[in-house]
């Protein structure tokens, strides 16, 4: 199985992952992809909101199936896959993950996750947001100290494009997106401030983060947990919880989190069971 075909692209909707979650139960095949434009209702973890500017950010929800035990450290492939494809887009920056789906640069939220899987059923949804090209007045005020977006990363590089000579960039070969089905126009068409081939359109942005998650979902366990840890966030942070607080210690091989609470016991908690505050 490899991610990106079908893939079934809206110019707005409610929830890709809402769009996706209908296809599967439909029979999609593993490997389908929804992408949308503009969502009106996308989701996040623990029920919050996830909004974009139409246009200017990556909205992508996949199908896996089958899930399996494979499929065990899904939660840590998929951060690992999306931070790939950010510094792909943009080299030079360097992606960390807030466990447990958060990826951050520089202490900034540039993308997050949402998996909803039926295990009994055999599949899981793979959810991603990444900010493109959203400038700092485009957040909502309340983010605009906490979210960032790759046009933010490198919009300070003097004569450069997206990390790379702008002579380059005009040279550089970009992936061709696979055919959209079932859209009205291709994502680049919805992002008009943005030229076409550049890394800035969430067509190129979703063939670079389908080729990630082709590695990372199928890479060995030892392989994830190593490359995970090797850009966590929270390790020696301290860091509260509704019931107790603590020092990250990293993640076990489960990969649920363990924090050191004030007494020195080791605690391990899942991502269901927690909403961590910094």
């Amino acid at each position: 199985m490899s991610f990106g075909a079908p893939h079934r692209h809206y110019q707005r909707t409610d929830s890709t992952n809402a769009r996706a979650r209908e296809l599967v139960e439909a029979g999609a095949l593993g490997g389908t992809v929804v992408t949308a434009a503009e969502q009106t209702a996308g989701r996040g973890r623990q029920g919050r909101s996830w909004t974009a500017p139409p246009g200017r950010a990556l909205l992508y929800s996949a199908v896996l199936r089958p899930l399996d035990e494979r499929h065990l450290l899904l939660p840590l492939a998929v951060p690992l896959a999306v931070c790939a494809t950010a510094e792909e887009l943009v080299p030079g920056i360097d992606c960390r993950i807030k466990w447990p789906n958060d990826i951050w640069v520089e202490g900034r939220k540039l993308a997050g996750v949402l998996i909803e899987a039926k295990p009994q059923d055999g599949w899981a949804i793979i959810g991603v947001g990444l900010n493109l090209t959203i400038t700092r007045e485009e957040f909502p005020a309340e983010l605009r100290d906490t979210a960032v977006s790759l046009f933010d990363l490198n919009k300070g590089s003097r004569g450069e494009v997206w990390g790379m000579p702008r002579e380059a960039a005009h040279r550089r070969e970009i992936p061709a997106a696979k055919p959209l089905q079932h859209s009205e126009r291709s994502a680049s068409e919805a992002n008009p401030g943005t030229s076409p081939g550049l890394p800035s359109t969430p067509t190129a942005a979703a063939t670079a983060l389908n080729r990630h998650l082709d590695r990372w979902v199928a890479a060995d366990p030892d392989e994830t947990l190593a490359a995970w840890r090797s850009r966590d966030a929270l390790r020696g942070r301290e860091l509260s919880w509704d019931g107790g607080s603590g020092v990250a210690d990293g993640i076990a091989d489960s990969g649920d989190l363990v924090v050191v609470a004030a007494g020195g016991d080791r605690v391990v908690l899942g991502a269901g069971e927690v909403h961590l505050r910094l």
